[in-house]
């Protein structure tokens, strides 16, 4: 039996006045670019990061949110962001093209610790790492930052700002977090695009200067 959609219009043209949806333009990769690096996004639980890619990506991101549920009572530590009411589970995912060549792919991981293990495959194939901290938890970094360094993916930190933060210099951050002084420090607002974008940029900066010294020695 013959059903027909009640979205279809009546008619003998029907089927052919459905407009057939493709891609929106600005979802489609640019003819000229001609390099695509994985940069991941990574932080504890509730810094940013999904804020960060929703900002920056030039594409509508792809977010794996979930609100958050007594299933994670007493699992994920929430403190300090108990207004928090959804949290990503899986990945987010967004592209941003740098210049006519060079376009970022960028993934975001989930914060807590009960879901790192989609970490691996996340990290597989990632030229680099922008690291969000929040300085009223630098604590939630730590683990994050030390599985970073024993997996050797380069990164830079980004402080992002919160309203009751409280602020501290360069190097008080960078003893506190016990990073090597050719590690990048900057200060982010993360629902900002541009200050989103030049985080990527000091990342992209920093990893050429990484492959510079390696020539070089």
């Amino acid at each position: 039996m013959d059903f027909r959609s009640s979205e279809q219009p009546d008619g003998p043209q029907g089927a052919d006045a459905v407009a057939v949806r493709g891609p929106r333009s600005e979802d489609v990769l640019p003819e000229t670019a001609t390099t695509a690096v994985k940069v991941v996004i990574v932080g504890g639980f509730g810094v940013g990061k999904t804020t960060f890619v929703g900002s920056v990506s030039e594409i509508r991101p792809l977010t794996t949110e979930e609100t958050m549920t007594q299933a994670g009572v007493g699992v994920d530590d929430i403190s300090g962001v108990d207004g928090k009411t959804s949290t990503t589970v899986a990945m987010d995912f967004g592209r941003i093209s740098i210049n006519e060549e060079l376009v970022l792919y960028l993934f975001g991981t989930p914060g807590q610790e009960r879901f790192w293990f989609l970490w691996r495959g996340l990290f597989e194939g990632a030229l680099g790492a922008v690291v969000l901290v929040d300085t009223r938890r630098l604590e939630v970094s730590f683990d994050v930052l030390g599985r970073l360094e024993e997996r050797g993916v380069p990164f830079v930190v980004a402080v992002n700002s919160f309203p009751d933060a409280p602020g501290h210099g360069v190097e008080e951050l960078r003893a506190a977090l016990d990073l090597p002084p050719t590690v990048p420090i900057v200060p982010c607002d993360a629902r900002d695009r541009a200050s989103s974008r030049d985080i990527l940029m000091t990342l992209m900066r920093y990893l050429q200067t990484l492959a510079t010294t390696q020539e070089a020695s």
